[in-house]
């Protein structure tokens, strides 16, 4: 063995070290271990309640969701159709979108607003619920799993940069909002629904 291969050797074997140990636990839990009580924490986060509907939207067909404000499946291809929503992924980790939940809450409750719908990715539910009492907002939001690849973010083909927002139009259509990439003001929300 040459000296070179023993240094690739060496160096391959911290690099999957590293990412072994950066790699985030799918869950602290065991698998018989019952789910956590979230009873308290939902009461306190008062969120709004998850959507229903009929019809489909072709993009979510299939596609199912806990919704964090009381624990009931949500048929996102269902749920979302025959309304225009706009539906807003983020995690407890993400700085913007801690500024961006607030905006979207504020959107939410001006007269003729589109329908809101959050996406909580990553971290647990628990974390989320704080996180939202915390911020003091209350929009319905859905959990997509302790990672980035959850059914939901999947299905939306979300950018690893958080926080995404998608309009989801009456018809079905779904569409990544870009421009602007994150929400700093109830105005921007607005402009961006109207220009579906």
């Amino acid at each position: 063995m040459t000296r070179a291969t023993r240094w690739a050797l060496v160096a391959g074997v911290l690099v999957l070290g590293l990412i072994v140990a950066f790699l985030p636990r799918l869950s602290d839990r065991s698998p018989s271990a019952p789910a956590p009580d979230l009873s308290g924490a939902r009461a306190a986060a008062a969120l709004a309640p998850c959507p229903s509907g009929s019809g489909e939207v072709p993009t979510l067909t299939g596609v199912t969701a806990p919704c964090l404000g009381d624990g009931s499946t949500v048929d996102l291809g269902h749920a979302l159709a025959g309304h225009t929503t706009l539906v807003n992924v983020w995690a407890t980790w993400c700085e913007p979108c801690k500024t961006e939940l607030p905006v979207l809450d504020g959107y939410a409750a001006r007269p003729g607003a589109a329908r809101v719908l959050t996406v909580q990715v990553a971290g647990v539910p628990g974390e989320g619920l704080a996180l939202l009492t915390h911020l003091g907002v209350h929009l319905p939001v859905v959990y997509d799993g302790t990672g980035t690849t959850g059914p939901v973010s999947a299905a939306l083909k979300v950018p690893p940069a958080l926080p995404a927002s998608f309009l989801v139009t009456a018809d079905g259509q779904v569409r990544f909002i870009s421009n602007p990439r994150i929400f700093v003001n109830a105005d921007q929300v607005s402009a961006a629904v109207e220009a579906r």
